[in-house]
């Protein structure tokens, strides 16, 4: 989509919503089409601040990059002429070096509640309280799914990835993660990827299984490897000339909304996983899931080099993350 149509289409959505009788009104900018369960949960959220703060402050959702891709949602945060948004870390790495931990390949066990416990814990709070310094209100973390791999070619063991094309997102930890595998990776925008997929110019691609199955790349896809490798997590960001502009216990009902529907999303995200799962073993693709053995072999090889990569980028900040997040990691893993 043209970035002139897209102004458009914004323009004509907020000119179709009805007069808002609040005194303060965000538009919270996202990605995802209005499918996902993060979308369920962004709806749910504002539904909470607008009941909470007695329909003073009104939280409206554009999904589907109505209000642009994450560069013009995390610049227009910033100078505030955009209330809020919600992108994934590895978006935002240009914005916040110190969030692209959460890019680094099994930086999270396959364990849900361990993830969950990391993402919630000291962990999380400090790589979200980062943004503090950059030019954002952060608000809260949520889980974006687990990352699989599909291709044109079979994925049948590990060093079937090696020489395949890959598309990622423009983050240098990610394009390490398929060097250290044999692998190319190439950025390109998410718009662009059935399209490449489809006429051959790269072979295969990583995302949540939901993804996969909502932009239809099983279509042009039809080898699946299960290996949740990589955790999306979504930051939601608001800008703090608006926060500013509210009380300080409507701040507060932001945040706690936004971090009260967060465990409900998680579970959303994971039922829709399961759902695409079956729904691909039916529909004659080649699924294979990876066993904790080849999960770990495949974490020996990606995590140092994501590590690497990670702290190359981060510094002094990133090492402290990286000291932190293994310590907490250790003492979860004696649990």
């Amino acid at each position: 989509m043209s970035p002139f149509l897209k102004a458009f289409l914004s323009v004509c959505l907020v000119v179709a919503l009805p007069a808002s009788a609040a005194d303060f009104v965000a538009k919270l900018a996202s990605q995802d089409p209005p499918t996902t369960a993060k979308h369920r949960g962004l709806l749910k959220a504002a539904e909470l601040v607008k009941a909470r703060t007695k329909g003073a402050v009104e939280i409206q959702v554009f999904p589907s990059s109505q209000l642009g891709g994450a560069r013009e949602m995390g610049e227009g945060v910033q100078l505030g002429s955009l209330e809020a948004m919600i992108a994934p870390a590895s978006f935002l790495g240009g914005f916040n070096p110190a969030v692209s931990i959460f890019d680094v390949p099994y930086i999270f066990p396959t364990d849900r509640d361990k993830s969950r416990e990391l993402r919630e814990g000291k962990l999380g709070q400090t790589v979200l309280e980062s943004f503090a310094k950059r030019g954002f209100e952060p608000v809260a973390l949520w889980s974006g799914g687990r990352k699989q791999l599909t291709s044109n070619k079979p994925l049948n063991d590990i060093s079937a990835i090696a020489g395949q094309r890959f598309r990622v997102m423009d983050s240098k930890i990610l394009i390490g993660q398929f060097s250290a595998l044999g692998a190319s990776a190439i950025v390109l925008p998410f718009g662009e990827l059935y399209t490449a997929l489809q006429t051959g110019v790269i072979d295969a691609q990583e995302n949540p299984l939901d993804i996969i199955q909502a932009m239809k790349f099983f279509e042009v896809q039809k080898n699946l490897l299960v290996t949740d490798h990589g955790a999306i997590v979504e930051c939601i960001l608001f800008s703090p000339r608006f926060m500013q502009r509210l009380s300080a216990a409507q701040r507060d009902v932001i945040r706690a909304a936004f971090r009260e529907v967060a465990p409900e999303v998680d579970r959303g995200k994971e039922a829709d996983a399961q759902k695409s799962l079956a729904f691909f073993k039916t529909a004659g693709l080649n699924v294979r899931v990876a066993d904790e053995a080849e999960r770990a072999k495949l974490r020996a090889i990606v995590y140092p080099s994501g590590r690497d990569a990670y702290l190359a980028q981060a510094g002094a900040e990133g090492k402290a993350l990286i000291a932190l997040y293994e310590k907490e990691l250790q003492a979860l893993n004696r649990k």
